[in-house]
């Protein structure tokens, strides 16, 4: 295989990520269909904070206790669960929308039990990665080529989306998700892990809990990293719950605009990717992650206060860019240095920071939004964002030292 591509050369990583790459597809197509109906059922951008929050704070809550599941039980056999029960959720969904019965109500609901299901299966497609490939050394180029492949859909999801929403409606956009999940089923079911004999800590789960939390606070490496990330996802990664109104009131678009806006910025996190995967190891890596940080910050205020689509979308490439290397430059950072058997407990509580938090981000943004208006929301979160990269910066400078 070609350096960028070396984790391929491993026949469990190369199945596992071509169901994945159909899988993340049908992921994003129903997260950009999903708030675009919130959208268009009551137009307030208060319930699509409220949607946002309902399908993430679930993470919060139970991804610490799922990454007690992943290091006790078989990880492929839990993502198989996690995958059917999710298929289940995109099939109900679109059947509600198809008979023209779907509510906000209906969307907060689905929404949370999604939730439910990602605070396991999030967790749990993180510390596979590395049972996946064969040469350990090879497992920074994975987590970047997971990067690739979720912003690879990400930027082919949300314009397919749009173009589906406004032609067909969501329901087919929910259908096609479904669908989606058999290819991830059928990967999951040809991977062949050689014979383990795990066994999870000994310990009784609240314990397993307190002494993975006590692991990652007390190795200051991860312990930075996950901090950036938590700021990131409060401050910063909460923008796209404000694309509707973006697309629709403040550049005059539809679903179509709404869907190359959300692209744009996954071209920018693609981009990000392709320079991880290009890596030959983690050298500097912590250098550039402090770099990023900031310019996160600078992006997401400069896209806020843009008059038009022409600087929008450079900015956009640029926010996608640095977000990317911020989150997937720190999960391999932390993956590279976490003792395997907290493998599953630090990558729950990186899913938390990631993930969990944004919905508290969400919802405080929608709300801001809804009293101050959108771009004085989101220049504060940028200077904020800024702020935060600044101080993780300062601390990294004086780690490498």
């Amino acid at each position: 295989m070609p350096p960028a591509l070396r984790a391929l050369a491993s026949r469990n990583y190369r199945i596992y990520f071509a169901g994945q790459l159909v899988s993340l597809a049908g992921t994003w197509m129903q997260q950009i269909a999903m708030v675009w109906l919130a959208y268009r059922l009551t137009g307030s951008a208060l319930v699509l904070g409220v949607v946002g929050f309902a399908s993430q704070i679930p993470i919060l809550v139970l991804s610490p206790f799922g990454g007690v599941l992943i290091d006790r039980f078989d990880r492929r056999r839990l993502l198989m669960l996690t995958q059917a029960l999710s298929m289940v959720q995109a099939l109900l969904l679109a059947w509600l929308v198809w008979q023209g019965v779907a509510t906000p109500t209906h969307l907060i609901a689905l929404a949370f039990g999604l939730g439910c299901i990602n605070a396991l299966d999030v967790p749990a497609r993180q510390a596979i990665v590395v049972q996946l490939v064969d040469d350990k050394g090879d497992l920074p180029n994975a987590i970047a080529l997971n990067s690739f492949m979720m912003h690879a859909t990400r930027f082919v999801g949300p314009a397919l989306a749009g173009w589906v929403v406004a032609t067909a409606g969501e329901a087919l956009c929910f259908l096609f998700n479904a669908a989606s999940y058999l290819a991830v089923l059928l990967a999951l079911a040809a991977i062949r892990l050689p014979a383990t004999t795990r066994r999870g800590p000994a310990a009784p789960p609240l314990q397993a809990l307190r002494e993975g939390v006590r692991y990652t606070a007390g190795h200051r490496h991860i312990r930075a990293s996950l901090l950036l990330i938590a700021s990131l996802s409060l401050l910063a990664t909460p923008y796209t719950v404000l694309m509707p109104l973006f697309a629709k009131e403040i550049f005059g678009g539809d679903a179509r605009l709404y869907g190359l806006l959300m692209g744009t910025a996954g071209c920018g996190a693609l981009g990000g990717a392709v320079l991880l995967a290009l890596r030959s190891d983690t050298a500097g890596l912590g250098a550039l992650v402090g770099r990023m940080a900031p310019l996160v910050g600078l992006a997401l205020a400069v896209f806020a206060l843009s008059p038009s689509l022409w600087l929008s979308v450079p900015a956009l490439l640029v926010l996608g860019f640095a977000i990317l290397l911020c989150v997937a430059g720190s999960n391999t950072l932390i993956q590279t240095a976490v003792d395997n058997d907290y493998r599953g407990r630090v990558m729950a509580l990186f899913t938390m920071a990631f993930l969990g938090l944004a919905p508290l981000g969400s919802f405080a943004v929608g709300s801001l939004a809804h009293a101050f208006g959108v771009r004085a929301t989101l220049v504060a979160c940028g200077l904020a964002s800024c702020a935060a990269g600044l101080a993780y910066r300062r601390g990294q400078r004086a780690r490498a030292g």
